[in-house]
């Protein structure tokens, strides 16, 4: 049974990594996927799902006028699994349309993203899967500073921690670390 599994981490959790990772898991046993990232994310040009580790894929990117439930209907052999990075991006919108893809072309929907911001507010796409999802999974790191779970994002200027600005900067490492509650708070002195 087609389900719509939320898969979420703080930055540098692995969570491209792991897209993938299940895609070639799925093409291996000759099972075709649909990939998709957010427009938004042009760190490696927009349209690619890149790791870290150094691994890249083509994907489809997901503007505000995108319809992935048209993208995926329209696709002549029917995929056995749609994968979606970077999907705190997505609109409500697009969520329900992930939604429709389970409930009604019975294809599995896999969503990675971030849950919350670097002010610790959800993105739109993340409240909305956090709502739809029929599996919601943590993807855990570690702090950057201790051994604790990281469960917040510190956006970080100059190695500096940030805690104004608009809630959409793409960045990385050079931007963005994994931290823990505490650390969030009390950040060590640079």
């Amino acid at each position: 049974m087609a389900q719509l599994f939320f898969k979420y981490g703080a930055m540098n959790s692995g969570k491209s990594i792991e897209i993938l990772k299940v895609a070639y898991n799925y093409e291996e046993q000759n099972k075709s996927v649909m990939i998709f990232t957010s427009a938004l994310d042009d760190r490696d040009g927009v349209g690619y799902v890149s790791s870290r580790i150094g691994l890249k894929r083509e994907a489809t990117p997901i503007a505000d006028d995108t319809d992935v439930f048209l993208e995926v209907s329209k696709n002549p052999k029917k995929p056995a699994c749609i994968l979606i990075d970077e999907s705190q991006f997505l609109s409500k919108a697009h969520v329900i349309q992930l939604a429709r893809i389970v409930d009604e072309l019975a294809i599995p929907v896999m969503a990675f993203g971030l849950k919350n911001d670097f002010q610790n507010e959800l993105f739109e796409g993340s409240k909305y899967l956090l709502l739809y999802a029929d599996k919601i999974e943590e993807i855990k790191t570690i702090c950057w500073y201790c051994h604790k779970k990281a469960i917040m994002n510190m956006r970080v200027v100059d190695g500096k921690p940030v805690y104004d600005g608009e809630q959409i900067q793409i960045g990385g490492n050079e931007s963005y670390l994994p931290v823990c509650r505490n650390h969030y708070h009390h950040p060590p002195l640079a």
